[in-house]
Formats: structure tokens, C-alpha cells, sequence
């Protein structure tokens, strides 16, 4: 398993949840994204909150209250009250200036200043976070000061002390020497940037910053070096959203050429009608014959409002292609069961809620399992060996328990309904005068998923896994307990940016998994590729639900952490919430944590955020039947 890593460093995945679940609570918005990024900011096109990481090596008091700051300064400052209109006219206007860089940290900087300001009036119990931030930050901006000054980087310097003047509760703050340009109007651009903490909105900060500009546009020769805050840019997107047709919105890719048509004369026919028409390079088929979304073809000047001449034979061909009989030249008889199998497709596919948003372009690949050949019905002999004296004492262990319950007692109790026979009130010290009028089910009313993990990963740890879901199968069967037990990977190199084919191989399922001859099809799991645990967890979660059993059980067989295309960061999220989801479901979600040494702490601290304490550790894969054992008789147990 890839260690989910950014920037080369691992995330607190169950802190970046508890920070998301923050941000989407204080925001009010549901579809708020969030994210790690260098620097904090708010994105209104993508509905997207990023969390600086500038917090990452600070001890953990001071990590925990900065990136609370973060969130606070976003969800109660920036997304209901920035004007982004305001943002966008002052990036046109600064572009002019030389201090480009300095103009648009200038301005993040006083605009975060008045919306700190609002969250602690809004929210009191933020002041904590943002005391802790102020104190975090002119550390940090002292120490830059003094590096910008020995190196005589007079921009970056000053505003350093810009943020320390702006952030000072001593009057008397010392005030280094910058030079001999910007000295005689420090004092200007200081009382000019302390009129954000009286600012009302955002269009104020728009002239503060602009009247700052333009004085320091004459005294500085150079831009800002480092970045410090950020000011995104967001002036591409608002065009291409202004910009925007319909007939754009419905385009789903670029022409695969880029030859132009020639102009055409003056006294060409042109006609404005569109003819819809089916066309081979559409994304999919219809049973429309008029009917296509052109995807190759040559640009013309019609911005694509002209349409070809129609000709008399158009409504012929159409009449004889509805009215023919069947020929022995093209066969179309299987592009209505195609269109079937998409629509199927797109159906599963992850633009599904239940499936999870960082999964809208995996769609699953269901396989079954060949043929058994005589080389696996011998090898799997061998495995029921090995397991078989685990699997005689768990099945006389429930065969006992069932017994006792079938003839336990049901009168002469101390609690239950009252019953005719009163004579033992008078007669015995203890009278036992009731009974339960029911008698107790004795049998076990659960269902079982087994799913494994099938990543390249599980390459050293696959021979063993197979004893323990032979033990499961083997001692499930024994008992009647009806299971199904499947492998899932991601095929990597088939996966891109917006499709990722996802296995899901049944060996076992729940019709055939209390046949005698059942089992040597679990020889046919093998180490794969990625694997998306989430994704996997969500479908079994939908076969179980459709389950009448009461009680239902999955459990997860793997050896690490999610990874798989675009899921390295977000995996670990994705499967907790699916893991959640499961449990809220009724289902019991156990993970089986595989390992072939010493398990480093920060492995059990990933699994217990994917898991929580459902979680079972096997250092040594070979103890994993001993492991098991005890893990299935209480659960058999607990469905009696």
C-alpha cells in the first residue's frame, strides 16, 4: 500500500475529517469541498475550502488552533461575507502595476484581518484560534523580517513589518530601518493599511489596497520574492462562465482537428435548422436514427448554428430504414441490449450519492470465477487439512449451544408471564411461577460478505489469507450460515482521470455457498493492482441490504491504506464515511489488518480512522487461522 502523502508528508486523516465535518457545519453548505493546500484560500467556482499546511510542523497545540483558525476564517468569514466581483476588479486593476505580487498579498492580508474580525463578533468561541494564530504568525513573520533585511530584499521586508505594525497590541512597537525611499512614507501606507479593521466590505479593502499601490509603485523597484498569502486569481473562470452557451455546456470535447473551413461566397444557401442525426463517434447509442453529438469534424464560421441542405432522398432512406426486414449484411440486433448495458453502467457509476463523491468515475467490472481445475481442487484438500481441526471444534461448539437452547426450559421461571399453576407460592421458599410463551430460534439467523483485498501489495500475504476465507467458507458451511466471499482491485493501467474500472470477482457466492463442492474457487483470488476501499465496502453494503437475514456482517481482508487513481488523499475519508454508512445500514463492518512484520503505530492510528476499534491486527500472517477462529465463534455466537 502508497502511504497517503502530501507534500511529502502523511495526513491526520481523522483530523482532516473532523475539519472538513467543521467547515461543511459552520458553512452551511453540504457540497463544500475540502482540502490540503500551501496556502488558505476559498474557491466560490469549485465551491472548494483549502487549509493551509502551514501548520503542519508546529507542536500540536499550535497546530490544532491554526487550522481551526483556517476554517473559521473561510466558512464564517470569507464565504458569506467576501465580494468576489470586488476581488476580481481589483486583480484587473493591479495587473498595471510591477507590484503584482505584493498588491494581491497586500490584499489578502487586510482583507483576512477584517473578516478575523467578524468571526470573533459572530463567533466569541473563535477568539481562542485566532489569538493562537496572531501569535504564531508574528513569530513567524519576525524571523523573515530579520532574513529580508540581511539580505536586503526590501519588499518582502516590508510587508513583514507591515504585518507586524498591523498586529501589534504595543504602541511602541519597534520599527526597523527599510531603507531611505520607503521610510518618510511608512507612516502614510501603516495608517492607510490600519483602516481594515473599519472597513465594511470588500470594496473598501479594493481602495485601501489601490491607495497603498500607487504610492509604493514609485518607490520600489521590485516585487515580493516569497508568498506569504494568497490571493487566487480567479478572473479565467468568471470569463469562461460569462462566455459560456448552451450548445458549449453540451459539448463534451475539444474536435479532434483544428483545420478550418474557407470562407464561403455570399450567395451560398445557408440554413439555420440543427438535424440531430445518430453518428458512430458518439459517446453512446440511442435507438434515435436522427440522432448524434458530432465529435470530429471540421471548424467552420457558423459558430455551429448551420446546418447541411436536405436532400430528396433523406425521407426515403428514413421510410425504408424503418420499414426493412432484417438482412444478413449488419446485424444491429445487439445495440439495443448495448444501450442497456450503459445505462446499467452509468447507473452504478459513482455520480451516485451512495457510492461517494470521490468516486464518480469508478464503475464496477463484475467477474465470476472459472472453471476449477484439478491442480485447485487438490490444493484446496490441503487447505481443509490445515483448517480442519479449527473447523470440527467450531462447528461441535454451535451444534452444543444449539442443542442447549432446544432444550432449555421455557417454564418455571423467575420472570416471564404468570403462570395457572400458583401452588409453588404456598409450597417453595422460591417459587418460580412463570414461563415464556415462546420458544427460542435455533437457528442462526446471520449472513456473512467476505471481502478481500486483491492489490499488488497482498503479494506476501495472499497464501495465508486464503487459509483464513477457507477457514470462514469451511466453517460457515458446516453450520448453514449462507456467505459470499470477493476480491476487488482497480485496474491501474486501464484508469484515468475521469474512468476507473473497478473488479469485483465473486469466487464464493450466496447461492452456492452451502454446497459440498464449493471452496476450491477461492484458490483463484490473486494479488492484482490498486484497490478502492470505499468504493468496494459501498456495493458490498448494497448486496447485504438486500439481504433478509437479521444479522449481517462484512469483513474486509487487506493490508494497509486505500490507493488508487486520484484517491490517495481523500481515500482514507472515503472509506470511513462508507464504513459509517454501513454501520448506520445495521451492518457490522470488521477489518482484518494483514501484516508480515511489526505493526507501526502510525498503520493502527490509519486503520482505527478507517475502522475505529473494529479492527483485528495480525502481525504474523501465518497465526491469521488462529486469529480467526475466536473472531467467528463470537460472532456465530452472537447470532443465536
Amino acid at each position: 500500500m502508497r502511504p497517503i502523502v502530501f507534500n511529502d508528508k502523511k495526513i491526520d486523516s481523522f483530523l482532516f475529517m473532523e475539519l472538513a465535518d467543521l467547515a461543511v457545519s459552520l458553512a452551511k453548505k453540504e457540497s463544500l469541498e475540502v482540502a490540503y493546500a500551501f496556502k488558505s484560500y476559498y474557491d466560490p467556482f469549485e465551491n472548494s475550502m483549502f487549509i493551509s499546511l502551514f501548520w503542519d510542523n508546529h507542536p500540536h497545540h499550535e497546530k490544532m488552533h491554526g487550522l481551526k483558525s483556517d476554517v473559521y476564517l473561510r466558512s464564517v468569514g470569507t464565504i458569506p461575507h467576501t465580494d468576489f466581483s470586488s476581488v476580481s476588479r481589483f486583480m484587473t486593476k493591479s495587473r498595471t502595476s510591477h507590484l503584482f505580487s505584493f498588491s494581491r498579498q497586500l490584499f489578502m492580508l487586510l482583507e483576512d484581518l477584517r473578516l478575523e474580525e467578524i468571526c470573533k463578533r459572530e463567533r466569541p468561541g473563535t477568539t481562542r484560534s485566532f489569538h493562537v494564530r496572531r501569535a504564531e504568525y508574528r513569530k513567524y513573520f519576525r524571523s523573515q523580517l530579520k532574513v529580508n533585511l540581511d539580505r536586503t530584499i526590501t519588499t518582502d521586508a516590508l510587508y513583514n513589518l507591515l504585518y507586524l505594525l498591523l498586529t501589534t497590541d504595543n504602541p511602541l512597537e519597534e520599527v526597523p530601518f527599510i531603507g531611505n525611499e520607503i521610510d518618510p512614507a511608512l507612516s502614510f501606507v501603516r495608517a492607510e493599511a490600519s483602516k481594515c479593521y473599519e472597513a465594511n466590505s470588500t470594496s473598501e479593502i479594493e481602495r485601501i489596497c489601490l491607495n497603498i499601490v500607487e504610492v509604493l509603485d514609485e518607490l520600489l523597484d521590485r516585487d515580493m520574492l516569497n508568498m506569504y498569502f494568497l490571493l487566487p486569481d480567479f478572473t479565467e473562470k468568471e470569463e469562461m462562465q460569462d462566455n459560456l452557451t448552451f450548445d458549449d455546456l453540451k459539448r463534451k470535447s475539444e474536435l479532434k482537428n483544428d483545420d478550418k473551413k474557407e470562407k464561403e461566397t455570399e450567395d451560398e444557401d445557408i440554413h439555420e435548422d440543427k438535424l440531430p442525426t445518430w453518428h458512430r463517434e458518439s459517446e453512446s447509442s440511442s435507438q434515435s436514427f436522427l440522432q448524434f453529438d458530432l465529435e470530429q469534424g471540421t471548424k467552420m464560421d457558423l459558430m455551429g448554428e448551420g446546418g447541411r441542405e436536405g436532400e430528396d432522398g433523406d425521407q426515403a432512406m428514413g421510410y425504408v430504414q424503418g420499414s426493412s426486414k432484417q438482412t444478413n449484411k449488419n446485424d444491429y440486433s445487439s445495440l439495443e441490449a448495448m444501450d442497456v448495458r450503459q445505462n446499467e453502467e452509468k447507473k452504478e457509476r459513482g455520480s451516485n450519492v451512495e457510492f461517494g463523491k470521490e468516486n464518480k468515475y469508478a464503475y464496477p467490472v463484475f467477474l465470476t470465477p472459472s472453471s476449477v481445475t484439478i491442480e485447485q481442487k487438490n490444493d484446496y484438500e490441503e487447505y481443509k487439512l490445515f483448517i480442519s481441526a479449527y473447523q470440527k471444534k467450531l462447528k461441535q461448539l454451535i451444534q452444543k449451544t444449539l442443542e442447549h437452547k432446544k432444550i432449555l426450559p421455557r417454564s418455571e421461571l423467575a420472570f416471564g408471564r404468570l403462570s395457572k399453576k400458583l401452588l409453588p407460592w404456598f409450597m417453595d421458599d422460591n417459587p418460580k411461577m412463570f414461563y415464556k410463551r415462546d420458544n427460542p430460534s435455533i437457528e442462526i439467523d446471520a449472513v456473512f460478505t467476505l471481502l478481500v483485498d486483491c492489490s499488488a501489495s497482498m503479494f506476501d500475504k495472499m497464501e495465508q489469507t486464503k487459509f483464513g476465507i477457507t477457514l470462514f467458507h469451511e466453517a460457515l458451511k458446516s453450520v448453514f450460515v449462507p456467505h459470499e466471499v470477493v476480491g476487488f482491485w482497480e485496474d491501474t493501467n486501464d484508469a484515468t482521470s475521469t474512468s476507473q474500472p473497478n473488479f469485483f470477482k465473486t469466487v464464493i457466492d450466496f447461492s452456492s455457498s452451502m454446497k459440498n463442492k464449493s471452496g476450491p474457487e477461492i484458490l483463484q483470488l490473486e494479488p492484482e493492482e490498486d484497490n478502492r476501499d470505499g468504493y468496494a465496502i459501498r456495493h458490498m453494503t448494497k448486496r447485504l441490504l438486500s439481504r433478509s437475514e437479521k444479522q449481517k456482517f462484512l469483513l474486509v481482508f487487506s493490508d494497509g491504506e486505500p490507493a488508487a487513481m486520484q484517491y490517495e488523499q481523500n481515500g482514507i475519508v472515503d472509506t470511513h464515511q462508507a464504513v459509517m454508512d454501513a454501520r448506520k445500514s445495521g451492518i457490522e463492518v470488521i477489518n482484518v489488518f494483514l501484516s508480515n512484520g511489526e505493526i507501526e503505530e502510525s498503520q493502527v492510528k490509519t486503520i482505527q480512522n478507517m475502522y475505529g476499534k473494529y479492527s483485528i491486527l495480525v502481525p504474523n500472517i501465518e497465526e491469521l487461522p488462529d486469529v480467526l477462529f475466536p473472531l467467528l465463534k463470537k460472532l456465530l455466537l452472537k447470532s443465536l
